[in-house]
């Protein structure tokens, strides 16, 4: 089964969180927002603020920010932030994992191929893309179908 790490699913929670954001938030604010215990919170926002999909804020009034839109992130830079490099063998070119059997195997180097379809996949799909898709099919709003229904102000 191909599954994300926990700490992936709580780091696209803290970003959409930071997304709804008026200001910097917290570490301890976004723990309370999110359900996400603190120190899980601040492991997530240093991987994210290394990686620069979040900015930090130093003082007083500081925290974190987001880094660019949710548009603009893909998940796949998520999952690299937190996760390192998307790799669903240790064979995969890049990814530094050995392998006992490599000289034996049958599929040594044929990965790559499964693998770079899935990064390309993950990489199409932004935070935003999966921000609204949590809202039932019926209720999205299709900015071009609302511009075709609108009436005309032409005078």
């Amino acid at each position: 089964m191909l599954r994300l790490s926990r700490l992936t699913d709580y780091a696209v929670v803290v970003l959409v969180r930071l997304a709804q954001a008026a200001t910097v938030e917290t570490a301890p604010a976004i723990a309370a927002g999110t359900g996400i215990p603190e120190p899980t919170v601040a492991k997530v926002l240093k991987g994210l603020a290394q990686s620069g999909l979040v900015l930090s804020q130093r003082g007083a009034h500081g925290g974190y920010r987001l880094g660019r839109p949710l548009s603009a992130i893909p998940i796949a830079d998520v999952i690299v932030a937190i996760d390192g490099p998307i790799a669903l063998t240790a064979c995969v070119e890049g990814t530094g994992g050995a392998c006992d059997s490599a000289s034996l195997c049958p599929m040594a180097g044929r990965w790559g191929v499964v693998n770079d379809a899935i990064s390309e996949a993950l990489g199409a799909i932004t935070l935003d893309d999966m921000q609204a898709a949590s809202l039932p099919r019926a209720l999205r709003v299709d900015e071009a179908d609302l511009a075709a229904r609108a009436p005309s102000t032409v005078e």
